[in-house]
């Protein structure tokens, strides 16, 4: 331990990698010989000079407490392959990365950085001119009107859909399905147009693809009897449906400070957009959070936090019924020291929570649960679920859970005993992302 906090174990800097390659990346500059002039402060900060295949080395600095990170590296991924290597030296052999003076080159950016945070850097140009609100009406009004033009058409293609039986969408092919999520896309509803691609893609999924099919359609027809009523569904829920359907959603309130427990962190892509999800469980209020970051144009989410980590920040919620969404505000302080997991209950419990959650958010994929003493055992089929320590109830794992390698960490982390999980519980199953156990110290990050 630092004096700064808490010093990052190997598992929690590997978790802020942004691929599986930067992780390898990372682990061949982990040790002491491409570095040199490697060094670290009381206040969070850690840097050093890696030799590179140039005749001057890449300067890194880390700010653990953002956490931040710069490097004059060309890469476009947060963080690279060198803030990884430096923070898995440090995280190895502490004195290979010892106290001392930080260099101008690293004070210069870290003092930039505590400037910017303590509101003095606003560096005196002109200010954004204010948005003019009767304009900003208008376009909302423009935008509203093709969202219903377009669920207006969609449940037209719902009707054909039902009208000419289930087994028309086999046959029809993905073509038609594609062609009617870019017409969404035309009505600027992209919330709609994700999910009538989904809707395409689940004849081809297996056995059992027609009760899917129609689950998932009546989902999509309730969406759009949301929106086009929009003006008769109470708040919460209207500003839910219009954040389903695709629109914005800013946060609102105020900010709630807490000791933030950060439990997993993990990306998805769609082709286009890098989407970085990270779990937070506040310490003292108990409540979930949801910090979203994304990434484009071939550039990895620039947030990421140490799973593991216990951060005292602010964060800012959004609105609508049932949303965890919230925004990363300011951090006071490095990382702090974690008293161990977040508290749980049953499977059955699980299943509760997401139930509860539903009526909320009919929409909701998944909801985050902790499973106390659970076991995770082969399920019937060839799948996977955990189950209750005292053989009560049991939850399937989801699909994707499957083929990770995180299931099989977590089946040696149990070795046959009760354990405690964080993850995703949703229709499809759950999906576990951090784990822990009493015989290990630590969280034991499973994406």
């Amino acid at each position: 331990m630092d004096k700064a906090g808490v010093r990052w174990t190997t598992e929690q800097v590997l978790a802020l990698a942004p691929d599986d390659s930067s992780r390898k990346a990372g682990n061949k500059l982990s040790t002491a010989g491409p570095w040199s002039e490697a060094g670290s402060s009381a206040a969070g900060a850690v840097w050093g000079l890696c030799k590179g295949s140039g005749s001057k080395p890449y300067r890194t600095v880390v700010d653990t407490t953002g956490p931040a990170y710069k490097c004059s590296c060309p890469s476009r991924k947060f963080p690279c392959k060198h803030a990884l290597g430096l923070l898995l030296l440090r995280a190895a052999d502490e004195t290979a990365v010892g106290e001392a003076e930080a260099p101008d080159w690293a004070r210069e950016w870290l003092d930039a950085r505590g400037k910017r945070s303590g509101g003095e850097g606003g560096g005196g140009g002109t200010a954004a001119p204010a948005a003019d609100p009767e304009a900003a009406r208008r376009r909302a009004e423009r935008r509203a009107g093709r969202i219903t033009a377009g669920a207006v058409e969609l449940e037209q293609r719902l009707a054909d859909l039902l009208r000419g039986g289930l087994a028309s969408a086999e046959q029809a092919g993905y073509g038609l399905w594609e062609e009617t999520a870019a017409r969404m896309v035309d009505a600027q509803a992209p919330g709609l147009a994700s999910r009538v691609r989904e809707l395409g893609a689940i004849p081809g999924s297996g056995p059992g693809w027609p009760a899917r099919l129609l689950e998932e359609s009546s989902l999509l027809h309730l969406l759009n009897a949301g929106w086009l009523g929009l003006d008769g569904v109470p708040e919460p829920l209207a500003t839910t449906v219009r954040t389903r359907v695709g629109l914005p959603s800013p946060s609102s309130g105020a900010p709630v400070r807490d000791r933030w427990l950060v439990l997993a962190q993990y990306d998805t892509s769609d082709g286009k957009v890098v989407t970085r999800r990270v779990w937070l469980r506040g310490r003292d209020s108990g409540r979930w959070a949801l910090v979203l970051s994304f990434g484009a144009a071939g550039r990895s989410p620039q947030l990421s936090l140490p799973v593991g980590a216990l951060l005292d920040a602010a964060v800012t919620p959004h609105g609508g019924a049932g949303q965890l969404r919230a925004d990363w505000g300011e951090q006071f302080g490095a990382p702090g020291a974690v008293g161990g997991p977040p508290p749980g209950g049953s499977a059955s419990d699980a299943l509760a929570a997401y139930g509860s959650a539903l009526r909320d958010d009919p929409w909701l994929e998944s909801w985050p649960v902790t499973l106390t003493d659970v076991i995770p055992v082969p399920g019937p089929g060839g799948g996977w679920q955990v189950a209750d320590a005292n053989g009560e109830s049991a939850l399937p794992l989801a699909p994707a859970a499957l083929a990770r390698p995180g299931l099989w960490k977590l089946a040696a982390l149990s070795g046959g005993g009760p354990v405690t999980v964080f993850g995703e519980c949703g229709h499809r199953g759950f999906h576990p992302l951090a784990a822990w156990s009493p015989e290990a110290t630590g969280t034991v990050v499973l994406t």
